[in-house]
């Protein structure tokens, strides 16, 4: 028993209530896998089904749940925190104290004030610094991929014998609903990569994250896909060359007679040395090669991959650019808020388009004609790689990336 056991049990009930899944204590593990999916999708929170089990008594465990699992569970029950569920959940017997308590006021103050010059005194000479802090150096978090190309499984070695928690888990990447949960004392993980990328993998306990390290899973050269979810179906360099990048006849048939909205991707991720994410040109020749049903819209985006953040330029048809974005590492414009009617474009057949990026300020040319031009402030770092993303299908026919600091040419691709 913990001081908030009471409490705890009177969350829990309520949930079993708004469930309606019967009482928990005919529960299997099936059922707290369900739960733990539910209250994920509703607070975007990961508690494991382990950790569910712990709360609901069905495992031994001595430790009171951490505030984040008290926060996330009052947040499935309807309440903005565990905070305000205890507020509204108050034990009226408490009301009759309050008459005690005023008889003996004076002698509640004294000891008040004494106990309060205690601790003034304590803090002072113990200094500004929290106590709570979690002390990290012991903690090793480190990854290996074991093959090369894609799909690619990677192995991340754990030294986590100081943490006490009972939310322990891997983000693997950006999204934060990709995550690997631990427990206490494990010593090894296995996380799935599918697509080429520079990868910020981060170790997180109670809703922080205390470690992190880049992963690169590289494309080996160019690298076609066509991104059916969760798998996508990969396409190497010798079927997409063609004097251009593009999909095969048989490739071009699939995506074609899909009745789902299906998009297809080149990549090349690779290690070009320290070339800056804010300071490059890259000029490409493409066209959207599939624009009938859901394609229509003509989308095609352009992602530059750095070592901090991206870069996605998007364009379609004037007609769908309320659809459309541009992210620029720590800005993002939607086109359901901002006007980007220059990013509209025909793209069934080929045209050049630059991106043009000088101290943080991005300029797009269309023909060698600027129609775009933003700034952003965080650094993107270097660059790790990039995509060409079609609705449907597309084709590139040139690939140039230049150094804008140096002057010196990464990659000069006509596919010839």
């Amino acid at each position: 028993m913990y001081p908030e056991y009471p409490l705890v049990k009177k969350c829990l009930s309520q949930i079993e209530e708004s469930l309606g899944w019967g009482p928990s204590e005919h529960w299997h593990n099936d059922v707290f896998s369900e739960l733990s999916e539910k209250i994920q999708y509703k607070t975007q929170v990961l508690l494991s089904p382990t950790t569910l089990k712990r709360v609901w008594g069905k495992v031994n465990y001595k430790s009171a749940p951490s505030i984040t699992t008290l926060n996330t569970l009052a947040q499935f029950a309807g309440f903005e925190n565990w905070r305000d569920f205890k507020n509204k959940n108050k034990d009226t017997k408490k009301i009759s104290v309050l008459s005690k308590v005023n008889s003996n006021l004076g002698i509640i103050m004294l000891a008040a004030s004494v106990m309060a010059v205690v601790f003034i005194s304590f803090y002072s000479l113990k200094g500004s610094q929290p106590d709570t802090e979690m002390n990290t150096s012991s903690v090793y978090f480190n990854s290996r991929p074991l093959a090369k190309g894609l799909p690619n499984s990677v192995v991340f070695d754990l030294d986590i014998d100081s943490i006490q928690s009972d939310s322990i888990y891997i983000q693997q990447f950006w999204d934060p609903t990709k995550t690997i949960t631990l427990e206490m004392g494990q010593k090894q993980a296995t996380g799935q990569y599918y697509y080429p990328g520079y990868f910020r993998a981060k170790l997180v306990v109670d809703g922080k994250a205390i470690k992190q390290h880049d992963l690169f899973i590289k494309s080996e050269g160019w690298l076609g896909t066509v991104d059916y979810e969760p798998i996508p179906k990969y396409v190497d360099g010798t079927d997409i060359l063609q004097g251009k990048l593009a999909f095969p006849p048989s490739l071009m048939e699939e995506i074609k007679t899909s009745d789902e909205l299906i998009s297809s991707t080149f990549h090349i991720v690779d290690d070009f040395g320290a070339i800056s994410g804010d300071n490059f040109r890259l000029t490409t020749r493409l066209k959207n090669s599939y624009h009938e049903k859901w394609a229509v819209c003509q989308k095609t985006q352009i992602i530059i991959l750095g070592t901090k953040s991206s870069m996605i330029v998007s364009t379609s048809i004037p007609g769908c650019v309320s659809e459309i974005g541009v992210m620029m590492s720590d800005v993002y414009l939607s086109g359901k808020k901002h006007d980007l009617s220059s990013l509209g474009m025909d793209l069934s057949e080929f045209r050049n388009l630059t991106l043009e990026v000088q101290e943080k300020q991005l300029t797009v040319f269309l023909e060698d004609q600027p129609i775009f031009s933003e700034r952003y402030n965080e650094s993107m770092g270097d660059i790790a790689g990039m995509r060409f993303q079609f609705l449907g299908a597309g084709e590139v026919a040139k690939v140039h990336l230049q150094d804008l600091v140096t002057d010196k040419v990464i990659i000069d691709e006509d596919f010839n």
